[in-house]
């Protein structure tokens, strides 16, 4: 990791300018990069981790963003940072927590970039307070599609493009630098894992951990319609007993068998990572022998996105599957947002029509009563986000998309919203009454007026 003002305890001085003045100097490389294409060319991002669960179109050009991977500066006074758009998760965390600090948000897995957070959205245990990364945003250096770098702020000139951008997916632009606010954190957490055998005492004891604030971090684990679990974090010092979920161990599994657990604070901000959640198991890398022979090294969440992806291009295992004489199966990835006061019918709906177990549970409530067009909450409206990945089986005659649509269709009637770093089969006027498409085109033709970057429904839906 390059974290050039980490070190200073000021966040400023000699470290800071320089790491102020590699940030210019590699965005006027950039600039010129772009200016090389030809003028009608597309632009498109070239970056070497991506954690979207969709096909992509190959990019005819590619603009190599992978150098603006730097964190410029750590203010521990004005508790901010200053990062670049590809700086990973996992390297902002390095370089605030010496400080005793950490983003408001930290997205579970430790390659997403603080860029692809904010334009793509991201949610952890901390959003029923936090809301989400791009809330904690202070300004943002983006280029844009007609080849700009402007400073988007709340209030500024660019304030359109700054609410405009999260949920965006870069079809307007791209965040180069990021300015954002931290928190104060402890050493440790203290992980309470509470059970319960009905979703509607779970979902009203969720609701007054989150109203009551009665813990620093909360989210929930559904194992079975009987069996949900609902997990309290509060930071404190250091206690008697931690646990270790980096290796050998598996953080989920303990989720059953530890009614309390400790975690050093940096192994609970990646305590999903290890596993990928629980999708490792599908890869055979629950195995303890596995385990032992990869180390730690290899049990990462990046590692088992590129076997997922070789096997997406490839389509070794279904190929064999087709062979074994074993059902047709659809790739389920998703993350949708539902009030909670409808949270229970969804999470019937989930149960009786999509086999996918566990199914992780994350309350989300705004921060403020800002308004983020692309991606509309409710400001006084507490939501429960329901992240469920695996494959479900299809019926003879049913095609790869019945439950991702069907999906689509019950949250949309239980007033919800559905992230689009999935798959998506909306037809587009449904798209774009659900994702602001008047407000979408004005900030569009203002900042790429000349469609050199994707368009949000064609990226999002058609990029097949």
């Amino acid at each position: 990791m390059r974290s050039s003002g980490a070190a200073d305890p000021t966040g400023s001085g000699n470290a800071e300018q320089s790491a102020h003045s590699g940030y210019s100097r590699r965005v006027t490389a950039l600039r010129e990069d772009l200016a090389a294409l030809p003028p009608d060319a597309p632009v498109r991002l070239a970056k070497r981790t991506s954690n979207l669960f969709r096909p992509r179109t190959p990019a005819d050009a590619g603009l190599d963003v992978s150098s603006f991977d730097h964190v410029l500066s750590v203010d521990p006074v004005a508790r901010t940072a200053e990062v670049e758009g590809m700086v990973t998760y996992e390297q902002l965390v390095d370089a605030t927590l010496p400080h005793g600090l950490m983003p408001l948000v930290v997205p579970q897995l430790k390659t997403i970039t603080l860029g692809g957070a904010v334009t793509g959205l991201g949610i952890e245990s901390s959003s029923f307070r936090a809301g989400m990364p791009h809330e904690s945003v202070l300004e943002m250096d983006i280029l844009t599609g007609d080849g700009d770098i402007v400073t988007a702020t709340p209030d500024g000139e660019h304030s359109d493009l700054f609410f405009a951008f999260p949920n965006s997916y870069g079809t307007l632009g791209y965040a180069l630098r990021l300015r954002i606010e931290l928190a104060p954190v402890r050493p440790y957490v203290r992980l309470d894992h509470v059970r319960f055998s009905d979703s509607g005492r779970f979902f009203d004891r969720l609701a007054r951990a989150c109203r009551e604030h009665e813990a620093d971090f909360v989210d929930g684990t559904v194992f079975a319609p009987g069996e949900l679990y609902l997990t309290l974090g509060s930071l404190e010092g250091e206690p008697d007993r931690v646990s270790d979920y980096t290796w050998l161990d598996i953080y989920y599994r303990s989720i059953r068998e530890r009614p309390v657990d400790h975690l050093p604070v940096r192994d609970y901000l990646w305590r999903w990572d290890t596993d990928w959640f629980w999708c490792s198991r599908a890869l055979g890398a629950q195995n303890r022998l596995v385990r032992l022979l990869a180390g730690p090294r290899l049990l990462r969440s990046d590692v088992y996105w590129k076997v997922v992806d070789a096997e997406r291009r490839h389509g070794w295992l279904a190929r064999a599957s087709r062979l074994l004489g074993r059902p047709e199966r659809e790739s389920v990835m998703q993350d949708v947002e539902v009030p909670i006061g409808r949270a229970g019918k969804f999470l019937s709906f989930l149960h009786r029509e999509i086999p996918i177990s566990p199914i992780w549970i994350c309350p989300l409530r705004q921060r403020d009563s800002r308004r983020w067009p692309l991606y509309e909450l409710d400001p006084d409206e507490l939501y429960v986000n329901f992240g469920f990945w695996g494959t479900v089986p299809l019926a003879p005659g049913e095609s790869q998309s019945t439950h991702n649509r069907r999906i689509e269709e019950v949250v949309t009637a239980l007033g919800g919203r559905k992230s689009l770093y999935s798959e998506s089969f909306y037809d587009p006027d449904t798209f774009w009454q659900l994702y602001n498409g008047p407000a979408y085109r004005a900030v569009k033709q203002r900042y790429d007026p000349g469609g050199r970057l994707l368009d949000l429904y064609a990226k999002c839906v058609q990029a097949r």
